[in-house]
Formats: C-alpha cells, structure tokens, sequence
C-alpha cells in the first residue's frame, strides 16, 4: 500500500468515504486530469480541499510538484471565477429576500444578511485573501462575492494570487524537499498563514499610512 492510499472506513462516514475517493486518483494515471476537475468543482460544491490531491501527486513525484501547485492554483481560480458569476447571478436582493422568508418576530434576518454582505463588500480584499491562503472555505467566499457584487476583476487577481501561494508553495516545498515536504505542511502550514496574513495587514497598514504623507 503506498502512503497516497486510503484506509477503508465504515460506509457511513461519508465525508472520509468522499476524501478517500479524491486521494485515491494520486495514484491512477487520471491524476492530473482529478486534480483539474477537483481545483474547478471544489470552489463550487466540492467540500474536500484540493490540497489532498495536490499532496498526493507530489509525494509521488516531487520533481512535477511545482506543476500540480501551479495547475491547482490557476483552475481553482477558474472554478472560483464560476461560483462567483452564480453568485452574481443571484444577487444581494435575493439573498436579502430569502432570509427575509425565513425570519420570525424581531429577529429580521433579511436585514442582517444584506448587512453581511455590505461588510464583505467593505473588507473584500482580506474576505478574498484569506479565504484563499487558509483552511477557510474558499467556496463560501467566492459564492458570496459575487452575491455581494464585489469586483470580479479584483475577485480573480486577489485569487490567483493567494491560491498560488497556497497551492504553489506545497508544490514547492515538496520540490525542495520531498518525503520531508508532507510533515513541514501538516506541521507548519496553519502557523505559517496567519504569520503571512499578519504580514499583510502591517504591509497594507504601512501603505496606507506613506499615502496620507504625500497627500
């Protein structure tokens, strides 16, 4: 049995039963092409992250790892990039009427949908970003940008930028130092976002304020 194989789990363990299927394409010749399709359906409807796939690849071959991170990146942003035009398609009032349909006495949770969706509007880069670099859901953030009608042209650039970093730096680290790469990621990877999303906060805090200097 080789590492990318999974355990047989009892059948109503559904969700493992799911990640098993997924990991289980590493060691198919189909791999490249499962991980396409789960990069582009993950951001959609898939609840299994495409790291596992992406990890299983490179374990097996860590010289073609930078490619399985780069392929990963870009087609999780296509398949963000869908999420986000259904998104759109269905809009802030919809979303707003649903809730509504759902609220009870005081509580008007139309109102507070309509609310959340303006915060994203206001904080969409750091919604987007972190989204796309941590274990948050990237497929409720893509969803609601375009509910919230944010920037499409800022939704994809923001992505594909943090979901390089994410799925690229896998890639890379299973380049560099192969077998020793999947131990660095599970022991490592969770610390590591947050130090870069910190960074990025002090880095737009540092902008904003050289900005007012020359105003």
């Amino acid at each position: 049995m080789t590492e990318t194989t999974p355990e047989k789990v009892a059948w109503w363990h559904l969700h493992r039963r799911l990640y098993n299927w997924v990991i289980h394409w590493a060691d198919t010749r189909y791999g490249v092409l499962a991980l396409i399709l789960l990069a582009i359906t993950e951001p959609i409807c898939v609840p299994i992250p495409a790291d596992v796939l992406v990890i299983g690849l490179c374990f097996g071959k860590p010289k073609q790892s930078l490619k399985y991170g780069l392929l990963c990146s870009f087609f999780s942003v296509v398949g963000g990039t869908i999420a986000f035009s259904l998104g759109l398609l269905i809009g802030p009032e919809r979303v707003a009427h649903f809730f509504d349909t759902l609220s009870f006495g005081p509580l008007q949770l139309g109102e507070k949908a309509t609310k959340a969706l303006e915060l994203y509007q206001r904080y969409d880069f750091w919604a987007i970003a972190i989204s796309a670099l941590t274990p948050v859901p990237y497929m409720l953030f893509s969803w609601l940008g375009g509910m919230a009608k944010v920037s499409i042209i800022k939704f994809i650039g923001i992505s594909l930028v943090f979901r390089t970093m994410r799925f690229g730096t896998e890639g890379l680290l299973f380049y560099l130092f192969g077998e020793k790469a999947r131990r660095l990621i599970e022991k490592y990877f969770n610390a590591a976002t947050v130090i870069v999303i910190l960074l990025l906060a002090v880095l737009v805090f540092i902008i904003k304020k050289a900005g007012h200097l020359f105003h």
